[in-house]
C-alpha cells in the first residue's frame, strides 16, 4: 500500500498577487533604468545637473557635473541589480521559498533607496507588495499550514455537547386529510432551500470566515500601492521645493508665465505645496490603515475605506482636466469601490462564524 501524502494548502491569492507585483514591477524598474542610463549625457541632463549644482544646496557638494552623472549612474545600477534579484526572488516565492521571501523583503529596502533615481514609485510598489508576503494567510502558507485542517482538528480534539434534540413531531390528527407526496410535505431539513414562515424559499449558503475573497485581496493590495505612490510622490515634492526651490519655480514660470498675475506667487505656491503634501501624506496613512483592517475582518473598515475611495475617485476626476496621468489612480479608485461593493466581499467582511446549513435560515 503506498503511503497517503499530506495535503497541501493551496495558495493564497494575496501571495499570488504580491508575487506578480513583485515580478512585473522589478522588470519594470530595470527598463526605467536602462532608459535613464541611456539620456544621462544628454544635453538637458547635463544642463539640469549643472543648474543643480550651481545653486544651494548642490553648490555645497563639492562635486562636477561628470562627478555627480557618475554617482546617479552609480545609484541606477544598484537599483537595477536590485530589481533583478527582486523579479527571480518573485519567482521563488510564487513556488513557496521562505528564504526567497526573506531575501526579497533584504532587497527591498535598497531597492527603495536607489529606486529613487528612476522616479521611485515601482520601486515603491515592489516594496508594498513584499511586505504583504508577511500577513495572513501567507505566512500560514509559507509555513505550511492548513488552517482550514488544524481547526477540523481542534475541533474532533475538544468535541463539545449535543445539541439538545427537538421532540418528536405530533402525528396528525386522523380527522384531517392525509398528505400526499409534494402537497404539505415540508422540503427536508439540509436540503439547498429551506421553507420561511411558509411563505418563501431561502438558499442556505455557509460563509466559511477563513476564505477571504480575492475581491478583498485585491482592494486592499490596490489601496496600499496606490497610497504608497501617493506617499513617495508628495515627499519627493517637498523634497524638491526644498532643495531646489528656483529650479522648480523656473519650471512653473515657463509653462504659465502669467503665475505672477494671476496671485500666485512662490510663497503662495509653496505654502499650498506643503499643505497638499500634508493632507495627501495623512490621507494615504489613513487609507492604508483602512485596508489592513479591512485585511483583518473589521466591519467598520469597509465602509471607511469606501468612502476614502469614493472620495479620491472624485479628486482625480477633478485632476485629470489638468493632468491627464490621472487617470491611473481614478481607474484603481473605482476598481476599489467596485471590489468592495460586491456581495462576497460584503458577507465576508459583516459575517459571523461558519452557518450550519442544517439550522433553520432566517428571512
Amino acid at each position: 500500500m503506498s503511503t497517503p501524502q499530506t495535503e497541501q494548502p493551496a495558495r493564497p491569492r494575496q501571495v499570488t498577487v504580491a508575487g506578480w507585483l513583485v515580478i512585473l514591477g522589478s522588470v519594470i524598474v530595470v527598463a526605467t533604468v536602462f532608459q535613464r542610463i541611456s539620456g544621462l549625457h544628454s544635453m538637458e541632463t547635463r544642463a539640469g545637473v549643472e543648474k543643480f549644482l550651481s545653486e544651494p544646496p548642490g553648490d555645497g557638494l563639492g562635486l562636477e557635473v561628470d562627478g555627480m552623472l557618475t554617482i546617479i549612474r552609480t545609484l541606477a545600477m544598484v537599483a537595477a541589480g536590485c530589481a533583478t534579484a527582486a523579479a527571480i526572488l518573485g519567482y521563488h516565492v510564487l513556488r513557496r521559498s521562505r528564504s526567497a521571501r526573506l531575501g526579497l523583503t533584504i532587497v527591498a529596502v535598497p531597492l527603495f533607496l536607489t529606486g529613487m533615481v528612476t522616479g521611485g514609485f515601482i520601486s515603491s510598489v515592489v516594496v508594498a507588495a513584499a511586505v504583504m508576503l508577511w500577513f495572513q494567510p501567507a505566512r500560514d502558507w509559507f509555513d505550511g499550514i492548513n488552517r482550514t485542517r488544524a481547526e477540523a482538528a481542534a475541533r474532533v480534539e475538544s468535541p463539545q455537547l449535543p445539541p439538545p434534540v427537538a421532540p418528536p413531531a405530533r402525528p396528525p390528527s386522523s380527522s384531517g386529510p392525509r398528505s400526499f407526496p409534494g402537497f404539505g410535505t415540508p422540503p427536508p431539513r439540509g436540503s439547498a432551500h429551506e421553507l420561511v414562515d411558509n411563505r418563501r424559499l431561502v438558499p442556505a449558503v455557509p460563509t466559511d470566515p477563513a476564505v477571504r475573497p480575492g475581491a478583498v485581496v485585491w482592494a486592499c493590495a490596490l489601496t496600499w500601492g496606490c497610497c504608497a505612490l501617493a506617499v513617495v510622490g508628495l515627499l519627493l515634492s517637498v523634497v524638491m521645493l526644498i532643495v531646489a526651490p528656483n529650479l522648480i519655480f523656473d519650471e512653473l514660470h515657463r509653462r504659465n508665465p502669467n503665475y505672477a498675475d494671476q496671485g500666485m506667487t512662490d510663497g503662495v505656491i509653496t505654502i499650498a505645496t506643503y499643505i497638499f503634501a500634508g493632507i495627501g501624506v495623512v490621507w494615504s496613512l489613513v487609507a492604508t490603515t483602512f485596508a489592513a483592517l479591512v485585511y483583518r475582518r473589521v466591519p467598520w473598515a469597509r465602509t471607511a475605506l469606501l468612502v476614502s475611495a469614493a472620495v479620491a475617485a472624485v479628486v482625480c476626476l477633478l485632476a485629470t482636466v489638468g493632468n491627464f496621468l490621472m487617470v491611473i489612480p481614478l481607474t484603481a479608485a473605482i476598481a476599489t469601490v467596485v471590489l468592495l461593493v460586491r456581495p462576497d466581499s460584503r458577507a465576508w467582511v459583516s459575517g459571523g462564524p461558519p452557518r450550519d446549513p442544517h439550522d433553520s435560515v432566517r428571512p
